[in-house]
């Protein structure tokens, strides 16, 4: 790491979902603003904001339910308004006053629950 490099020394590199799915869940990351690395029938990789990948793998059955990461997006607002242009039904946004931030959930296509939240960077460079 570069001495003058003020971002923290680690990243989450990979977050995986399975799906049973996978050309529908796929398009659905791109929809909501992942960069498609690699698209397979069995594996497909997103990257998101700070080089962490999405790894949507595919399985022949699922149990959805909330999804085992969220994301953070530096408008919620928008972000909310966009899905619902796109017809992802997005849930309303809701305040969460303890945690000073406003969420949204948005089920993806293997229905995976995926929570939205405002952005709570410290505003350091990550």
């Amino acid at each position: 790491m570069d001495g003058n490099d003020q971002r923290p020394a680690v990243g989450v590199a990979h977050v995986v979902l399975k799906t049973d799915r996978m050309e529908a869940s796929a398009q659905f990351m791109q929809s909501i603003g992942m960069r498609p690395i690699f698209d397979g029938a069995k594996v497909s990789i997103y990257e998101m904001r700070g080089g962490t990948h999405l790894i949507l793998m595919q399985a022949d059955s699922i149990r959805p339910g909330d999804a085992p990461f969220d994301l953070m997006v530096d408008d919620l607002h928008a972000t909310h308004q966009r899905c619902v242009s796109l017809g992802l039904d997005p849930s309303p946004i809701e305040p969460r006053p303890e945690i000073d931030h406003e969420t949204f959930t948005l089920r993806e296509p293997a229905g995976h629950v995926i929570t939205f939240f405002s952005s709570h960077a410290s505003g350091k460079p990550v």
